[in-house]
């Protein structure tokens, strides 16, 4: 449809965009799993907003100065900063993800270099290997490299949405890293014919990079 950019939903009506354009749909409420992970988020935020109370207003004005120095992309493609509480809700969570020790005071903001290449070794069937090989090797000294996998899909796909946490690596790991088992552990063993979506991105102290993408098919 034509219409004016916009994303979100008003009353019974959801809009969005894909690579045809913009569209709307009927508003649907979101699915409600309740896997573990799902749940542990949920409880992280409960307690950071637990955690935010409890700061001075030095501390929260610290954030609030860190937030408006840290930028993201809505789904329009539109730039904007963060409010204090989410620069401390991310900085906590990256650090919580990869093993840090929470912060009550800002940092001073950090941009961490991506990774600059992704190899994916992906294979299915009675013998399956999947590993990740990347570039710098070994990462700087205090940088940990986050993988995150999509579920198994078509081989025809080209876009991918879906990215869950699958390893976080030691600091300063040398390439390349085995993510099979923990793989298997979330999304079952690898499939000879589908494809799965990897992202890589490196975090350090409490920030993380742009990712480095890449899509393998089970051989």
């Amino acid at each position: 449809m034509l219409d004016v950019p916009r994303s979100g939903s008003q009353a019974a009506t959801t809009a969005s965009h894909n690579r045809n354009g913009q569209y709307t749909r009927s508003r649907r409420a979101p699915v409600q799993p309740r896997t573990p992970a799902q749940l542990n988020v949920r409880a992280r935020q409960a307690s950071n907003a637990a955690a935010w109370r409890t700061l001075t207003n030095t501390q929260r004005e610290g954030w609030t100065s860190l937030g408006m120095m840290m930028t993201r992309t809505d789904a329009l493609g539109q730039t904007y900063t963060l409010t204090g509480f989410q620069a401390y809700c991310s900085v906590n969570n990256n650090l919580a993800q990869s093993g840090g020790t929470l912060l009550s005071d800002a940092p001073a903001l950090e941009t961490p270099t991506g990774l600059s290449s992704i190899t994916v070794t992906l294979t299915g069937g009675v013998t399956p290997a999947f590993s990740v090989a990347f570039t710098p090797t070994p990462l700087p000294t205090g940088e940990k490299a986050i993988f995150r996998c999509s579920p198994q899909t078509s081989a025809g796909r080209t876009f991918n949405g879906d990215y869950r946490v699958i390893t976080v690596t030691s600091a300063a790991a040398t390439s390349p890293t085995n993510i099979l088992t923990a793989y298997q552990a979330k999304f079952g063993t690898p499939v000879t014919g589908n494809a799965i979506f990897v992202s890589g991105s490196i975090t350090v102290g409490g920030f993380e990079s742009i990712p480095f993408n890449a899509k393998a098919v089970a051989t």
